[in-house]
């Protein structure tokens, strides 16, 4: 019986985060429009900003105070998340959306090794069997342009890799065994990335802010709603109930709903190598989301 409770938690958390690989996977679309329209930064810092200030007004509902751990782990992690959003957009603006979707993909293999070290528990070479396979299905996925010659924006999406590998790893560790509420964690998480996007383009921020069009303010309206209040509240509620190698192999699914997504808005075609790609990396996570499952009952049992 206790096995079946587990289990269904597990599907609980795993039907939640995919979810936000959903959306996240559909922010890539919403995203490059908005650059296209002003400051990438001033759009993320009107973004993260946003996002704070609507958790602030839903936890309004059912205020739970402010605990200083919520305040320095949620800002912590909100630094971090800021960091690694900014190597990452050098890094895709440097080099091909296909050298990018790629080379970001190896946090997959990356984050269960990373976890592993920190956390002195290995999970069976199954599972990274499985994230190999993952990410070889992203390669399919995202080759029908071909690959460019690498560059110094590759250089950065592998950094960007080991940063989010890094990110998620730490994020599950300041936030393990500890009297935190996800509300107040992801508030901070968000505000700290939102003052740090407006520190570094201020006046960006501001043109965009009042520049921006109807079909813009509805592009960040779906950035803030749902990629980033619903997503990082999901990924910080996740975290706490799950692994960070787990979290890696939902998040391997992104490229699959980005393609998705384009393939409906966006007038993109996907051939059969694609397809192929698409799955052998839903089915690489699914086989890899069993192991991880399993290792991680035993190891409580």
């Amino acid at each position: 019986m206790s096995k079946l409770l587990d289990y269904a938690r597990t599907a609980k958390v795993d039907i939640v985060l995919i979810g936000a690989a959903f959306v996240w996977g559909a922010s890539y679309l919403a995203a490059k429009q908005l650059t296209e329209a002003g400051s990438l930064w001033g759009m993320m810092a009107l973004r993260f900003t946003a996002a704070a200030v609507i958790l602030g007004f839903i936890r309004a509902f059912r205020p739970v105070k402010f605990s200083k751990a919520d305040i320095w782990v949620g800002s912590a992690v909100g630094v971090g998340l800021a960091t690694v959003m900014t190597v990452e957009t050098n890094g895709i603006h440097l080099t091909s959306a296909t050298n990018a979707g790629l080379i970001i993909s190896l946090s997959i293999i990356f984050t269960p090794i990373l976890e592993g070290w920190v956390r002195k528990f290995w999970l069976p070479k199954n599972f990274f069997v499985a994230a190999v396979g993952a990410v070889v299905g992203v390669a399919f996925l995202v080759s029908g342009n071909g690959l460019q010659a690498p560059n110094w924006g590759d250089a950065l999406m592998f950094g960007a890799a080991v940063l989010r590998a890094f990110y998620q790893v730490v994020q599950g560790s300041l936030t393990a065994d500890r009297k935190l509420t996800t509300i107040n964690l992801t508030i901070f998480q968000t505000l700290t990335a939102g003052v740090i996007f407006f520190i570094v383009d201020a006046p960006g921020t501001v043109r965009a802010a009042f520049s921006y069009g109807a079909k813009e303010w509805a592009l960040l309206a779906f950035l803030v709603l749902l990629c980033t209040v619903y997503g990082f509240f999901a990924m910080m509620w996740g975290i706490r109930r799950t692994s960070a190698s787990r979290i890696a192999l939902l998040q391997g699914t992104e490229p699959v709903w980005a393609v998705f997504i384009a393939l409906l808005f966006g007038g993109e075609q996907l051939n059969w190598v694609g397809a192929v790609g698409a799955l052998l990396i839903i089915g690489s996570c699914y086989w890899g989301l069993g192991i991880e499952a399993k290792a991680r009952l035993a190891r409580a049992i």
